[in-house]
């Protein structure tokens, strides 16, 4: 693809309007991922990536200016290339870290009418050039890149089409080290302060409908309502903004209005190697640009909200997918729906309640006794699936069974969890089935009442579950001719919407967390947390279980009991057989190479971060291969020696990976160094160095002033960390008022290869003159396999193992292993 041509034109046959062209954008996503190759912040590809997407910005603007041209039409087409450095701080995973960018690039283009008040409030979609470490980045998020390309030659070619309100494509270039692109246009780019609305395209996965994960604002949802195919629900909104999930991707923007949208369907592939074009699916794009161009087109149009959002308030908007319709309400119009529901299910239970009462009993006593046969089936679902996961992984040591498909976890757990229930059941003895009915019914609907009163949208999963109930318990006299028993066809019709709505909530919840299991790290109780999210969403899917438990009586319970016991126990063991790994769903390896420039040592660190069994073997036989028979190898090394490294804030050597290296469990092994060997990184004038300049120490004010200099030819993603106890630097303006340990990660563009951090730290008593200890490490440019491969000759000592290791790996594992092999140097320095 030459990479400032756009091709012709497509149209809609019916309407001879430009459509979105998905080979198109799939186009763009190969000609990156692909051509270009691997774009990690810092790396040359990084730069040609940030090349071609100037092209491909200044083709756009020259098409744009002719047919301004050739229509007349009120069009403004501006583009930036924009660059500079910062620093901000970026908490995540309880961890605080301090990052710091040099010369980093976005581009930027915006369409308006040309005029100043269609630039005055404007709308941002965003996506990201770059990709991670071990990833050439198709779907994540070079697709998204794709489809904004799209959208723009759509909008610019649409006869009559002119914004009203403007809108600004922002192709972030380093969203993957930890968002500083985003940071750098909030924070300096002029049009930043024109913002009003945002929208963020993602991709964690390769397959089926993008998914609305995240919405802040009541009019973004009202946007999104008018897309084409919306998909989205309150229940995931909640969850990123609960903070469990990483997911704001605008820093110092935050409390814009904005809705995120992201492929997630077998997210086994997100930041691996086999994130390819050739594994997306076939209209995915189509999917998503269409509606993002839907949103472009409603939020940029006369009428539209983007004006009136100057200010910021927490949303209170329900909104969820179902059955095929988008369904949108505000919180007080459900405290209102919510109410009416439980009330007119406490008159419709009233009204039945000789149906209910068990002869000397009082009515209210027996619809006690079913509410608590209710939550003990609801409790006894959730502990025996998990129950089951600790013999999986503790006891049987198959842990993650389930994870080569991520519908298998359903499989094992569910009919464990129906177990629990029918033994629940048992436990808590006969309860009349009419009693149980009513007794539920009352539950869900005050469920919805109450979750909806402490201001959580997730209420709606209460209430969806409720109305049906209350429907079919009102028509069950014109189906079973009585009030006293439940027709089969009551429970059909009451369980059917439930078991819908769970299937839709349950099928992307487990997409995208099973295969985050594979990377949560071995110390996660990952099997638990998959017992517990199916049979949970299980309880939802089928809340008539437990009344018609009931409805055959003691004996019959008991025999369900024996029965699910049975299947539970055959599941185990056919579980217990199965390998958790394919090639289409690897298990992530990291390999490290470490040069230690002032022990002059060299370490191979191997690592996984996930608990699923087979990694010790695999690290013992890389050992045995690659090391312990080399000249000069440690005496008496042996892969039976293997033993963890404690991964805590100490342990610099995977720095580079800092925070998500929590999740590692690492190996270090010891390798020869040739006696002949010199180290590239240590020749003077060009090596990695650490300096400390303009550097003034005030004894008796008890400070030291000083400015830590990093330069770093060949290496990218530095990192340096200490202890000390700051009073004052440049990074940010509230350094923690203690001693303490600090950590600094670098970004910058290709080729730049210094930067530095001013300090006035506190000497502490009974130090010399207050010298700093400085841990610092870096990747090698040219050191990181396989994306470097194509120039694996420059990559020394390293890339000539990674080669080897590589190929080793891929057939001893047939291919169920995705290994991140990275060149490393380090060391530790007094200043």
């Amino acid at each position: 693809m030459s990479p400032s041509r756009w091709g012709p034109i497509r149209y809609d046959p019916a309407t001879k309007l430009p459509q979105i062209s998905e080979a198109r954008i799939l186009g763009f996503a190969k000609h990156l991922s692909e051509n270009i190759g691997y774009r990690t912040v810092g790396t040359k590809e990084h730069a040609l990536a940030d090349d071609w997407m100037v092209l491909q910005a200044k083709a756009f603007q020259r098409n744009c200016e002719a047919v301004v041209v050739a229509t007349g039409r009120k069009l403004e087409c501006e583009v930036w290339r924009q660059e500079g450095s910062g620093s901000h701080r970026f908490d995540m995973m309880n961890k605080r870290l301090y990052k710091t960018y040099v010369n980093l690039t976005n581009i930027i283009v915006r369409i308006s009418d040309g005029t100043p008040e269609g630039k005055e409030h404007a709308v941002l979609v965003n996506s990201h050039l770059d990709s991670t470490l071990p990833s050439p980045g198709a779907a994540d998020d070079a697709i998204a890149v794709g489809i904004m390309l799209d959208c723009m030659r759509v909008l610019i070619n649409t006869p009559k089409w002119t914004p009203k309100h403007a809108i600004v494509f922002l192709f972030n270039n380093a969203e993957e080290s930890l968002q500083d692109g985003s940071h750098l246009f909030s924070t300096q780019h002029p049009v930043a302060s024109t913002i009003r609305a945002a929208i963020n395209l993602e991709a964690a996965g390769t397959t089926g409908r993008e998914i609305l994960f995240q919405a802040t604002s009541e009019e973004m949802i009202e946007a999104y309502s008018h897309v084409p195919r919306p998909f989205g629900t309150i229940f995931a909104n909640d969850i990123f903004s609960s903070g469990i999930i990483l997911s704001d991707f605008i820093t110092n923007l935050t409390q814009l209005r904005y809705l995120q949208m992201a492929i997630v369907g077998n997210s086994y592939l997100y930041h691996m190697r086999k994130d390819l074009v050739e594994n997306i699916q076939a209209g995915v794009a189509q999917n998503m640009a269409e509606n993002t161009l839907a949103l472009l087109r409603y939020l940029s149009a006369p009428g539209s909200p983007i004006p009136t959002l100057t200010t910021y308030t927490r949303p209170s908007t329900v909104f969820f997918s179902y059955l095929g319709h988008f369904f949108i309400y505000s919180f007080s119009a459900a405290k209102v729906i919510y109410t009416a529901l439980l009330a007119a299910s406490v008159a419709l239970v009233v009204a039945t309640k000789e149906a209910s009462r068990t002869p000397g009993r009082s009515f209210w006593r027996d619809q006690a006794r079913g509410m608590l046969a209710v939550v003990a089936g609801i409790a006894g679902s959730v502990v025996v699936p998990n129950i089951v996961a600790l013999i999986m992984s503790r006891v049987l040591g198959k842990a993650m069974s389930w994870f080569a498909n991520e519908y298998s976890a359903i499989v094992l757990y569910a009919p464990a969890a129906l177990l629990g229930t029918l033994i629940s059941q048992v436990l808590v003895g006969p309860v009349q089935e009419h009693t149980a009915f009513t007794a539920l019914l009352l539950l869900q609907a005050g469920a919805a009442w109450g979750v909806q009163m402490l201001g959580v949208g997730s209420a709606a999963m209460f209430f969806l579950n409720g109305l049906p109930l209350f429907i079919v318990l009102l028509l069950n006299p014109l189906f079973s001719g009585s009030t006293s028993e439940i027709s089969l066809l009551t429970y059909a019709l009451g369980q059917a919407f439930p078991l819908l709505g769970g299937v839709l909530l349950l099928v992307p919840v487990i997409e995208v967390f099973v295969p985050l299991t594979g990377r949560i790290g071995a110390e996660a109780p990952a099997d638990n947390l998959i017992a517990t999210i199916v049979s949970s969403i299980g309880a939802v899917a089928l809340p008539l279980v437990i009344p018609l438990a009931h409805r055959f009586g003691t004996r019959a319970l008991r025999r369900g009991v024996f029965v699910m016991g049975m299947i539970t126990a055959v599941l185990i063991a056919v579980f217990a057989m199965r390998v958790p790994f394919d090639e289409m769903h690897q298990k992530r390896v990291f390999v490290l190479h470490l040069e230690n420039i002032t022990t002059h040592e060299q370490f191979l660190h191997i690592a996984a971060a996930d608990g699923a069994p087979g990694f010790e073997l695999l690290a013992s036989d890389i050992v045995t291969e690659f090391v312990a028979g080399l000249p000069g190898a440690a005496a008496n090394m042996s892969a039976s020696d293997l033993a963890p490294v404690v991964m805590d804030d100490y342990n610099s050597d995977w720095d580079p990976l800092y925070p998500f290296s929590a999740f590692l469990t690492p190996y270090k092994v010891p390798l020869p160094v040739s006696p002949s060997y010199v180290s590239p990184w240590t020749v003077s004038g060009n090596g990695f160095k650490l300096e400390a300049v303009n550097d003034v120490r005030d004894l008796n004010a008890g400070t030291r002033s000083l400015t830590l200099q990093v330069t770093h030819p060949g290496l990218i993603w530095t990192v340096v960390a200490f202890d000390a106890h700051v009073l004052k630097w440049n990074l940010d303006d509230n350094p923690p008022d203690e001693f303490a340990r600090h950590r600094v990660k670098e970004a910058s563009f290709y080729g730049q290869d210094t930067w530095s951090i001013d300090l006035v730290i506190k000497v502490q008593p009974g130090e010399n003159g207050g010298a700093l200890s400085v841990n610092f490490v870096g990747l090698q440019e040219k050191g990181m396999w396989p994306g470097k491969k194509a120039v694996k000759e420059q990559g020394g000592v390293a890339m000539a193992l990674f080669e080897e290791l590589d190929a080793w790996v891929e057939k001893k594992t047939g291919g169920t292993v995705d290994v991140l092999l990275l060149g490393s140097v380090g060391g530790v320095i007094t200043l």
